[in-house]
């Protein structure tokens, strides 16, 4: 039986991932801090640590080998070096969860090489208090650099779902039910997102079901621009918005980007994955959190 570890388990897609990989007969154990608690019972092991703590870490870990680890919550780079020591000579394969967020914003599709992590320069200082691309960027070179394993680093636009814990969508579903001001001073900005389900099954392939290394993009087939994206809501709601370029910073629209942000996802097309369409599960998404958002009024 497969043996999995999951960092970064207990809610959104990595609660999916687990579901998934349980539902396929694979043995699963999560590393959690022991705050939020699931309802897995014992069908998964638990250990209990701070990924951010290397002492607890290591110490839990112990000599345990695993045929893959999935790390879905890596941020810096001296997070993903000590992640290298402790699981070097224990794990068959390292799936990392990266970002769209490493690419500079620009209107040509985004192909994994223009990021080019294998030759990135690793910041050395532990201390280094970097902004959240640079983190991820910093976090794909320290393990595809130094790492004694085979890594995949996971590309992901933003993940939408019913248990989007940071309440994006719902942020302009329930502003625009209520009547109240969106500021997006870019509406043609065109933008790509992953269902967090989709985001599970990607994750659960590229560690069980293909062997690519290296960044690798991930994202639904199709895209919208922010204007599109509050047409579509408005059209699922029946009620308009209310959009303005300028505005408090409490009104401004997390998805909103001063250009647009779209991947190429060929590499992982060319070997057999096959991606939602964004158009056929977006608008059921969108009614559903709108019933929510109604029920909260």
């Amino acid at each position: 039986m497969t043996n999995v570890l999951v960092l970064g388990g207990t809610r959104f897609f990595g609660k999916d991932l687990v579901e998934l990989l349980l539902d396929k007969g694979v043995d699963v154990t999560l590393l959690t801090r022991g705050q939020t608690e699931d309802d897995f019972g014992d069908k998964v092991r638990r250990l209990v640590a701070d990924r951010t703590d290397a002492t607890a870490l290591r110490e839990v870990i112990g000599s345990q080998t695993y045929d893959i680890v999935y790390d879905n919550i890596c941020y810096n780079a001296q997070e993903a070096r000590e992640a290298v020591s402790i699981f070097a000579g224990k794990v068959g394969r390292y799936v990392v969860t990266s970002s769209l967020s490493v690419y500079d914003y620009g209107s040509t599709s985004l192909s994994e090489e223009q990021v080019d992590t294998y030759h990135y320069e690793i910041d050395p200082d532990p201390d280094a208090k970097l902004d959240y691309a640079e983190g991820k960027r910093q976090v794909e070179a320290v393990f595809f650099q130094q790492a004694d394993f085979p890594v995949a680093a996971v590309r992901f636009p933003i993940v939408l779902g019913p248990n989007d814990y940071t309440k994006r969508l719902h942020f302009h579903v329930g502003r625009i039910l209520r009547g109240e001001k969106i500021v997006i001073s870019n509406p043609d900005t065109v933008m790509n997102y992953i269902h967090e389900e989709e985001a599970a099954a990607f994750l659960y392939w590229l560690g069980l079901d293909c062997d690519l290394t290296g960044p690798v993009n991930a994202r639904s087939d199709g895209e919208l621009s922010l204007l599109e994206t509050i047409n579509l809501i408005e059209q699922e709601t029946g009620c308009k918005a209310v959009v303005s370029s300028k505005g408090e910073e409490s009104e401004q629209s997390p998805f909103a980007a001063p250009d647009s942000w779209v991947m190429d996802t060929s590499k992982a097309y060319n070997a057999g994955f096959r991606f939602y369409q964004l158009s056929e599960w977006f608008p059921l998404l969108v009614s559903h959190v709108a019933g929510e958002e109604k029920g909260a009024l």
